[in-house]
Formats: C-alpha cells, sequence, structure tokens
C-alpha cells in the first residue's frame, strides 16, 4: 500500500493524458520518501456516466483516492496529501481557467487486521 485511484469524467480525455498524470502521482509519492516503491500503485478510472453541479456538459472532475496503510503521523500524512495535490493542481492548472473544473483528494488509512496482501515485486526492488 499506498494505491491512489483517480476517478475523472469522460469529457476530460481530450484534455488530461491520464497516463501522464499517473506518473506524476507515483513519482510525487515516491518522493515523499515515506513509501517503498513496490508497494505504490496509481490508477485512473474514467467514468462515463456522472451529473456534476448545475449539469452543464462542461463540468468535469478528477477525484482522487489515496488508500494507505497505517504507521504515518498525522503531519506525514498532510504533508503527503499536500504534495500531492499541489503537483496535480499545478500540473491541471489550464483547467481552472474556466469554471467548470473540480478536484478533490482523500487520504483513508487501511485496517491491517482487513487488509490481506501478497506482491511478488517487493523483493525484485529491495533486491533479496
Amino acid at each position: 500500500m499506498p494505491h491512489m485511484a483517480i476517478e475523472y469524467s469522460a469529457n476530460l480525455d481530450a484534455k488530461v493524458d491520464m497516463n501522464e498524470l499517473c506518473a506524476l502521482v507515483s513519482r510525487t509519492i515516491l518522493a515523499t520518501g515515506l513509501f517503498e516503491p513496490g508497494a505504490v500503485r496509481v490508477r485512473a478510472f474514467r467514468t462515463e456516466a456522472y451529473a456534476i453541479a448545475d449539469r452543464l456538459p462542461e463540468n468535469g472532475f478528477i477525484d482522487m483516492s489515496f488508500r494507505i496503510g497505517k504507521g504515518r503521523s498525522a503531519e506525514e500524512k498532510k504533508r503527503t496529501g499536500e504534495a500531492i495535490f499541489a503537483a496535480v493542481s499545478e500540473h491541471l492548472a489550464s483547467l481552472f481557467t474556466t469554471p467548470h473544473f473540480a478536484l478533490s483528494l482523500e487520504i483513508r488509512e487501511i485496517d491491517a487486521e482487513l487488509n490481506w496482501k501478497k506482491n511478488a515485486i517487493h523483493p525484485r526492488l529491495r533486491g533479496k
């Protein structure tokens, strides 16, 4: 863990390169130094059906949901969220020039007792 899920309105396809956005978010997460590279997952999901605010067709959104395991202080979580939100906001600055875009980020901690994982990537990246 950490896993970032980016949900976005389909009308952003022509405006945002989602592969590039995922790579930016991944780099930003890793730059915090709080997470192992083998644990980071960033993925984007295109939403076909949505109704945003006053339902104008040009309204668009990106909602980022960041799930992390326990073990980081409140300050570390806040610093991580601020770094991700700032990087994405800067990357998407052109979308904020119109009154039709909404960006959100939420960080959620996963309960370790209710979380199962098996990862063959860790040993390779750890050099073991």
